[in-house]
């Protein structure tokens, strides 16, 4: 079979296998919408409209009056920098408009935030440039800790006097946020740490590699790794790098250096119609969600348990054509939620990004390739967070020892996302059993680099054997998010049971097939682009 052969195959199958299923999905959705909880009037067609996710509920409600807060940041902070503000005069600015927001946001325990990050500072200034620089991992992941046990620390807690600040609190519950502020705090200290050691990072060699350097811009890689001079480790600077506005939130996550970097001189990465275009196809995926929850209520039938009582016919719909199948249900609906998951975050990390493009500081882009295209661990981690995965590369895969150590790195690396996520067991099942799956596939990438293929039918082979490894992984991923976000470690035994018994090897040769078109899928489309960019 040809490649051109194959490729009208696979299409053929996915494109019919997809108008199936989307058709009947309509129908699940109609009639079954009365049994499931989270649906509210909708504006398409006078349609319900599925929020039962409650962060997507929040941000979907304020999305009006946050696009006119950080339009007027944007307007203040703009017109400052005509007058020629730098590093320090802009820090200023950022701060004041910054700590305005977040007094919105937490009212009184805006105390805790600026109490916690001068401590910080502090220990940063003390230890940075020493060898007890790891005190900083110390304090930083037991605020971590403490701030979830004690659910953001009532005032209370410090006697009746500070009580009444308990009707103060805000509109949004501090710790949370201050997850993503842990890590700008250890960003901080880190990066204050190289600083003063002899940089390895060759400015020059990299200019000549990079294309965006190469043209005169600044890419991101250029700004992270370049060291800064002393003065802009300053408080001010500091304490508006914790609390930019527009990255606040959720992120993307950015590294000091490239925070400090972009106050003299604004992000030339991506130019002014380059981000209208952005902001332009945010708003046509922010109509592709809408489209989705007022026509699909998947995450509404997962979260209500309404599809355990689902007809054969319906779980057939629903368990992608497995009747009577109900594990391949489960895995389905967490798919599907990773599908919403995914769409979900995508506009919430491209808006907040947005906003900071706009100001002239430029973010990684988290997202940046579609969840269904990617069929390999270590592809799927480092485009669905991916802020948070260059964070990780930079402040604990390398310090820990890079690719010598890659087998125990992730160990301490999984554990850590997971306990940073929230302080669940079923996190740390979902951590673990990922470093599980994580390093078979590590142990094979490394032995194929070796090998050379060369004859046609050994090219052929190697194909096939990536494809059906790429099957294999996406079903050992959907069973780990199974495990982290659905049935719990406690659940493990079960899911086990499900699938030695004889219904259940039928069901996992249906999801092997489904994910093996998948990944023949992905082998195509890298294909093409491999194909464009050498024919540029």
């Amino acid at each position: 079979m040809t490649s051109s052969t194959e490729l009208a195959f696979l299409v053929i199958y996915a494109v019919s296998f997809y108008i199936f299923i989307i058709y009947r999905s309509l129908q699940i959705s109609q009639d079954h919408f009365t049994k499931v909880y989270g649906l509210r009037p909708g504006w398409i067609f006078h349609r319900l409209n599925d929020v039962s996710d409650a962060q997507w509920r929040n941000f979907r409600g304020n999305l009006s009056i946050l696009t006119l807060v950080f339009g007027i940041f944007t307007l203040m902070a703009t017109s400052c920098r005509k007058y020629g503000l730098k590093a320090k005069g802009m820090s200023v600015i950022w701060l004041m408009l910054s700590l305005a927001y977040l007094s919105y946001l937490h009212g009184a325990c805006i105390l805790y935030i600026l109490f916690i990050a001068s401590a910080n500072f502090l220990l940063v200034k003390i230890c940075g440039r020493t060898k007890f620089v790891f005190l900083l991992w110390i304090f930083n992941i037991t605020l971590l800790i403490c701030n979830r046990v004690y659910e953001g620390y009532p005032f209370s807690l410090f006697g009746r006097s500070w009580a009444y600040l308990d009707n103060y609190r805000g509109t949004f519950r501090w710790h949370i946020c201050f997850n993503f502020v842990i890590l700008r705090m250890i960003s901080f200290g880190y990066d204050y740490h190289w600083a003063y050691y002899s940089n390895r990072f060759d400015k020059e060699k990299h200019i000549q590699r990079c294309n965006n350097c190469s043209l005169g811009r600044t890419c991101y890689q250029l700004l992270q790794e370049r060291s800064l001079e002393n003065d802009k480790f300053s408080f001010t600077i500091y304490l508006s790098y914790l609390i930019y506005a527009p990255l606040y939130i959720a992120g993307p996550i950015v590294s000091f250096n490239t925070f400090a970097s972009q106050l003299d001189t604004p992000q030339r990465t991506h130019s002014l119609k380059e981000v209208v275009w952005y902001g332009l196809r945010w708003i046509f995926s922010l109509m592709l969600m809408e489209s989705m929850t007022h026509f699909f209520y998947y995450n509404a039938f997962a979260i209500s348990g309404t599809w355990k009582h689902l007809s054969p016919l319906d779980i057939f719909i629903i368990g992608y054509g497995m009747i009577g199948c109900t594990i391949y249900v489960i895995i389905f609906m967490t798919k599907q939620v990773l599908n919403f998951m995914w769409l979900k975050f995508f506009l919430l990390w491209r808006y907040f990004r947005f906003w900071s493009l706009i100001n002239g500081i430029e973010a990684p882009e988290n997202m940046p390739r579609c969840i269904n295209n990617c069929y390999n661990l270590e592809s799927f981690w480092r485009n669905w967070h991916a802020s948070f995965n260059k964070w990780l590369v930079r402040y604990m895969y390398i310090p820990l020892g890079g690719t010598q150590a890659k087998l125990l790195n992730v160990w301490v690396i999984f554990t850590f996302v997971a306990v940073w996520h929230d302080l669940e067991w079923k996190l740390l099942s979902w951590a673990w059993l990922t470093c599980i799956f994580f390093i078979p596939e590590m142990i094979v990438k490394s032995t194929t680099n070796t090998l050379k293929v060369e004859s046609s039918v050994g090219k052929f082979l190697y194909r096939e054997l990536s494809a059906v490894a790429g099957a294999i992984t996406i079903t050992c991923l959907m069973v780990a998010n199974l495990v982290g976000f659905v049935i719990g470690s406690s659940g493990i035994n079960w899911l086990l049971s499900k699938f030695l018994q004889k219904e259940g090897l039928p069901t996992l040769g249906g999801m092997f097939i489904t994910f093996y078109v998948g990944t023949k899928l992905m082998f195509h489309i890298s294909d093409a682009k491999q194909k464009h960019i050498h024919s540029r």
